[in-house]
């Protein structure tokens, strides 16, 4: 049975202020929760209309309308998961990292750290305007990636100047991706759905690089950010 106090913390839970305030996250969804269950992280409380069969003092049976009361979804699916969220690891400079200037859609940052998980790229560095990480809409689009790519919120023109690795940033006017020569290791840099890369940040790219348009009337103004990234990854992967 859900208490009064447990509604309420999992209610304060969809606002990022106070995950930062209590260092809980939300998951919903048996699949992505008994993947995360498996993993390093650490659970808090598991709700559930059916039992997962965990130690017993972190799962909690409640009814279907239960879930109802406590669960982001239009739809409930059968499980409602609170885990801590892990401190960050140091950022490993020695491969290719992948950077956020200010990516704001939850549903492309969660593809985007499923894009990180596919193609190995362990660090994800999002600069401070990126919508956090463990928004609940971003946890259920990484459908468990979350758990195994680290990421970074940091000030991306500190970030760039400290580092002695290339920085690769997307633009519509920037080097044809698919002639050019891409290193192993390596800055990739996606900007904002709108807006692009920040002129700050463009200060500090060394190379531009583009994927070409090849529609017959060249209308399209540009690629969603999440597409976009799974081309220019694809691309360093294989080059």
């Amino acid at each position: 049975m859900l208490s009064k106090s447990q509604i309420k913390l999992i209610t304060k839970l969809k606002q990022k202020k106070y995950r930062l305030q209590h260092g809980f996250f939300v998951v919903e969804g048996i699949k992505t929760i008994q993947e995360l269950l498996q993993s390093k992280l650490t659970l808090y409380t598991l709700f559930t209309t059916e039992t997962f069969n965990i130690d017993a003092k972190d799962e909690v049976l409640i009814t279907e309308t239960e879930l109802k009361r406590i669960s982001f979804l239009t739809t409930p699916n059968k499980a409602l998961a609170v885990f801590k969220i892990p401190k960050p690891k140091p950022i490993n400079t020695t491969g290719l990292i992948l950077a956020l200037d200010a990516v704001r859609d939850p549903g492309n940052l969660g593809t985007i750290i499923r894009l990180c998980d596919w193609f190995g790229i362990t660090d994800l560095v999002c600069s401070n305007e990126t919508v956090d990480c463990f928004n609940p809409k971003v946890i259920q689009a990484t459908m468990g990636s979350i758990s195994r790519v680290n990421i970074n919120y940091v000030d991306l023109v500190d970030f760039f100047n400290e580092t002695n690795l290339p920085v690769f940033g997307a633009f519509m006017e920037g080097e044809n991706v698919y002639t050019k020569q891409l290193p192993k290791a390596g800055v990739l840099v996606m900007g904002n759905e709108a807006n692009g890369i920040s002129k700050a940040i463009e200060a500090v790219i060394t190379e531009k690089i583009s994927i070409p348009r090849f529609g017959n009337l060249q209308a399209t103004e540009s690629l969603n950010v999440a597409t976009a990234t799974a081309i220019l990854l694809s691309e360093f992967r294989r080059g």
